[in-house]
């Protein structure tokens, strides 16, 4: 995923009136990775069929699924595990998933096509482009972001996926009422979301006062293996969820 933030330093089609995937500093990195079988498999046969491409455009999302319902994306879904638990527990949701690794993309294909879910679609995209390019206005119920790199480094906070141009640019995805839902694992990184969230124009915190910035993490979140094993080390996570309410 791009960096949302804009840099003033720079001109033309890198220049801060670009669209923001096409502002030149990526959010991620992609590793290099063997394939399994499976996720061949879902890379070369199941795509055809749930894949979707920058190349098609804004899509009609009713069309798209073939019925109207609440849509739920999720960006940087890693293996996959998490976002297919949800659409399995969740038919009468529809699901798109935005990952640019092709092990993890393959993987959840693969196991999409094995369940025989049909509520979900994937794009092997920067997520910023698809947002901008493929997703209508006040489409979507809530989108996802869970554990994303945390970029600990200072001198890297600008690859953050968190800025405010990146929230503004999901707000404008959201249905009125719908919700961001954030979530880490690194404490710091928390606190940078909840600031930038807390001067956000257009949302506001579900939060308790009890618990604010932060909620409990919320049943319908799967548990990963990764954080269940942070858990049991001690480790904290916390969750974050903003309504948009204009």
């Amino acid at each position: 995923m791009s960096d949302p933030q804009r840099d003033p330093s720079t001109t033309g089609p890198e220049g801060p009136d670009a669209p923001l995937h096409r502002r030149g500093i990526k959010s991620y990195v992609l590793r290099a990775g063997r394939m399994t079988q499976a996720q061949t498999r879902g890379l070369e046969e199941v795509w055809p069929r749930l894949g979707l491409t920058l190349a098609e455009g804004r899509q009609d999302l009713d069309a798209l699924f073939g019925r109207r319902a609440p849509r739920v994306v999720e960006i940087g879904f890693g293996m996959g595990a998490s976002l297919i638990e949800q659409a399995e527990t969740h038919p009468d949701t529809d699901f798109i998933g935005i990952e640019v690794h092709a092990p993890g993309v393959g993987k959840l294909l693969d196991e999409a096509d094995k369940r025989g879910l049909t509520n979900i679609r994937v794009y092997r995209e920067d997520a910023l482009a698809v947002l901008e390019q493929c997703l209508p206005e006040a489409s979507l119920a809530t989108l996802q972001l869970f554990f994303p790199d945390p970029w600990p480094k200072k001198k890297h906070h600008k690859r953050r996926i968190v800025q405010p141009a990146f929230v503004e640019l999901i707000r404008s995805r959201l249905e009125l009422g719908g919700k961001l839902h954030m979530a880490t694992d690194w404490q710091a990184y928390a606190e940078w979301m909840a600031e930038v969230m807390e001067v956000a124009p257009g949302y506001v915190n579900t939060a308790t006062p009890a618990t604010a910035p932060y909620v409990p993490r919320p049943e319908f979140r799967p548990l990963t293996k990764f954080e269940a094993r942070g858990e049991r080390l001690g480790h904290g996570v916390w969750d974050l969820i903003f309504e948009r309410c204009e």
